[in-house]
């Protein structure tokens, strides 16, 4: 069931931080003030809307029984780390600490940033096939 779950909540991802997202939001999430934050959450909350629609459709078309609270709490999860991760600044500080700002010039930061997502997904995961 890890398998499934960990591929339902990376289309997740992927849906909501393309297709999903707006310009707004990606111009604004790791900014300071009420609008960047306005852009990270309502962009975190596309995340959660999208990851939970499809482990409730995951549940009813694969026979899951995911018990209510823990499936919640992942999915707040993807939120808050979603959101997290968005801010930019913590990427920044770790590719510094990994001494990586060479490849953080040259574009690494974005793939930086989408691996401590599907690390964040990953959790989620493994938190629900348990």
């Amino acid at each position: 069931m890890f398998a499934e779950i960990a591929f339902l909540l990376y289309v997740g991802h992927l849906l909501a931080d393309y297709p999903f997202q707006t310009d707004h939001q990606a111009a604004h999430k790791a900014g300071c003030g009420r609008i960047g934050w306005a852009a990270n959450v309502s962009h975190s909350a596309t995340h959660v809307l999208i990851c939970g629609l499809l482990l409730a459709v995951g549940s009813v078309g694969l026979g899951w029984h995911l018990p209510l609270l823990p499936a919640v709490a992942a999915v707040v999860w993807i939120g808050i780390s979603h959101g997290f991760i968005d801010r930019r600044w913590p990427v920044a500080a770790w590719m510094r600490l990994a001494r990586q700002q060479g490849w953080a010039a040259h574009g690494g930061a974005a793939h930086v940033d989408q691996t401590a997502h599907v690390l964040a997904l990953t959790l989620a995961a493994l938190f629900l096939a348990v």
